[in-house]
C-alpha cells in the first residue's frame, strides 16, 4: 500500500484525512506538527487475529504477530508523544487482549508519572458465555505528556436528573429548585437536580452501538460518537488540534466537526475515507477529494 502525498480530504479547513500506513503518516506530519497536537486518540487493532470487512471488502487485517504488533504500537506511541504539545494528552483504546502490555509501553514512552486514568467503558451488548464472566468492557488509557496538561471535566457534566439516589431526600428550596439532601455529622449536604454530574473513571452511561443503531456506518468496530465527544470535550480546547492515526469509521473526525476542533486523521484503508465522507456535515461532503499514490507496482 502506498503513502498519500499531500492532503487527501479537507473539511472546510477544519480537518485533514491521510490515507497510508499509520507510522509513515505520523512521520510525515512531524516536520510541520511536532509539539502541536492538543489531543491524540488511538483505537488501534486489538490483536484479535481476524480480518474485518466493510460491505464485501476487507476494511483492515488484524493478524500481526504479537511481537510485531507491540513494536508497531511502541513506534506509533513514540511518534505520538513527539507530536503532542506540552499541555497535550493521549487516550489509547484497547481491550483485554493487550491492555496489560499496552500499559507497560505507555509507562515506558510517556512515563509512569504521566498516567492519569485507566478508564473502563462498560457496555451491555455482545454475546454471552458460561465458561467465564462475560467480557463487557474496553479499557481506555489516559496519559498526559507533562504534568501541565489541559483538562476540563466541566465540559463533560450532565444534569443530575430526577432519579433518587441512596437515602437522599428530595426537597424544593425557596427558589423552587429541586435538590436531594442528606445530613451527616450535623451538616446538610445538598445536590441540586439541575447541577451537572461528572463522570468517574467507569463509564456505564455510553452504550455500545447496536446493529440497528442509526449512527452505524457499517464500518467494523465503530465507536459511539458520545464516547469521543466526551474525551475530546475534556482534553482539548475549543479550536484545538486533535489527531487519530487509526481513523477507522471516522468517529474522531465526526466528533471534532461537531465540537469545533481541528483534526488530522489517518488510516491505511481507502474504505475508511468512504466511511468518513458520509459522516461529515452536509456542506463539507462535496469538497472531499482523494489523491492516493500507490507505490506497489
Amino acid at each position: 500500500m502506498g503513502f498519500v502525498k499531500g492532503e487527501i480530504i479537507k473539511s472546510n479547513s477544519a480537518g485533514t484525512f491521510l490515507c497510508g500506513d499509520c507510522v509513515e503518516c505520523a512521520k510525515a506530519l512531524l516536520p510541520d506538527f511536532a509539539g502541536q497536537a492538543d489531543l491524540i486518540y488511538l483505537d488501534p487493532p486489538f490483536c484479535t487475529g481476524v480480518n474485518f470487512t466493510f460491505g464485501a471488502e476487507t476494511a483492515y487485517t488484524d493478524r500481526l504477530p504479537e511481537g510485531d504488533y507491540m513494536r508497531l504500537m511502541r513506534e506509533i506511541l513514540t511518534l505520538s508523544r513527539e507530536t503532542l504539545s506540552d499541555t497535550g494528552s493521549i487516550y489509547v483504546h484497547i481491550d483485554y487482549r493487550m491492555s496489560a502490555k499496552m500499559r507497560l509501553i505507555l509507562d515506558e514512552v510517556f512515563g509512569e508519572e504521566n498516567f492519569r486514568n485507566e478508564i473502563i467503558w462498560a457496555y451491555k451488548s455482545g454475546g454471552t458465555t458460561k465458561k467465564y464472566f462475560p467480557r463487557k468492557h474496553d479499557t481506555i488509557f489516559f496519559y498526559s505528556k507533562t504534568d501541565n496538561y489541559y483538562f476540563n471535566i466541566e465540559n463533560t457534566g450532565i444534569p443530575r436528573g430526577r432519579m433518587k439516589r441512596n437515602n437522599l431526600k428530595r426537597n424544593v428550596d425557596a427558589d423552587g429548585r429541586v435538590y436531594f439532601s442528606i445530613k451527616s455529622h450535623g451538616r446538610e449536604y445538598r445536590y441540586y437536580e439541575d447541577e451537572p454530574v461528572y463522570p468517574t473513571d467507569v463509564w456505564t452511561d455510553i452504550e455500545h452501538l447496536h446493529q440497528r443503531d442509526g449512527e452505524r456506518t457499517g464500518y467494523p468496530t465503530q465507536k459511539p460518537l458520545a464516547l469521543l465527544e466526551r474525551i475530546i470535550s475534556a482534553s482539548s480546547p475549543e479550536g484545538g488540534l486533535v489527531m487519530d492515526f487509526f481513523s477507522g469509521s471516522g468517529t474522531t473526525a465526526h466528533a471534532c466537526a461537531n465540537l469545533g476542533r481541528r483534526f488530522i486523521v489517518c488510516d491505511n484503508s481507502p474504505l475508511a475515507l468512504q466511511s468518513l465522507k458520509k459522516r461529515l456535515p452536509e456542506g463539507e461532503r462535496d469538497v472531499c477529494i482523494m489523491e492516493y499514490d500507490n507505490d506497489d507496482k
